[in-house]
């Protein structure tokens, strides 16, 4: 989704007490950034403008919750909306931390000592052309990464309007060793989540009665072994997301 630049973003995402732009520091050692270090951390990939986090995380304060978006206005937006939300139900967001950071590189800022019990991957970008499908948030090489740092028998948990991507889905989570719990072409007709929180994308989308497809997979397998995520060009790269950041 693309969204207007906001000047005010920046510098409220500074002054908040739960924005991290430094999530490099943190890798390891999450737990410690939250009130309650022992509680479990779960984690959102593309945040956007942050209504799912906000109700989430405000309804489950035994749980942490690390929110992930590469954008400042999207990120300035989500930090509002949980101010709000968390305000209605006056209570101090000290279970949620949102962050700027490369989806692509996460490898960089999660390691398996913050023992990631749950992903949440929300109506991400299909890249419906051949050569940018391996950008999909959900494509093995992906799923690989993730489970550098995912716990034993962590899980996964995909939403998305899109055929295409929710049936490749189902093939790279096969490839990267997860199991599929449990799966639904039309989730709110075969409900498959406990509570579903329902996403800007996904009210838009069941107005225009597209079906929503999604899945739970769990991770059974630990290090990777299909893609060399350690690789000389990762780290290339990531070198250049510094530049990047530091030239915004």
């Amino acid at each position: 989704m693309r969204i207007r630049y906001k000047k005010w973003a920046r510098p409220e995402l500074e002054a908040s007490k739960f924005y991290i732009d430094n999530p490099e520091e943190w890798k390891g050692k999450w737990k410690e950034f939250f009130k309650n270090s022992n509680n479990p951390i779960h984690l959102e990939l593309g945040c956007g403008k942050g209504q799912f986090i906000s109700n989430l995380a405000s309804s489950n304060l035994d749980i942490n919750y690390i929110a992930i978006d590469l954008v400042d206005a999207m990120l300035g937006l989500a930090k509002r909306n949980v101010e709000q939300v968390y305000q209605e139900k006056n209570i101090e967001p000290d279970n949620v931390v949102l962050t700027r950071f490369d989806i692509e590189r996460i490898p960089m800022i999660l390691d398996k000592t913050d023992n990631i019990q749950r992903i949440y991957i929300n109506f991400c970008n299909p890249w419906p052309k051949g050569k940018h499908r391996k950008k999909r948030l959900t494509h093995t090489r992906q799923l690989e990464k993730y489970k550098q740092f995912l716990a034993e028998n962590g899980e996964v948990y995909f939403k998305t309007d899109d055929d295409d991507l929710f049936n490749s889905s189902l093939i790279y989570f096969e490839e990267s060793g997860f199991e599929i719990v449990s799966k639904t072409y039309d989730l709110h007709k075969e409900p498959i989540f406990e509570n579903n929180i329902e996403t800007e994308h996904e009210k838009m989308f069941s107005e225009q009665g597209i079906k929503i497809k999604a899945l739970i997979a769990k991770c059974r397998f630990g290090d990777s072994s299909v893609w060399d995520i350690g690789s000389q060009k990762d780290i290339w790269f990531y070198k250049g997301w510094e530049q990047m950041k530091g030239d915004n």
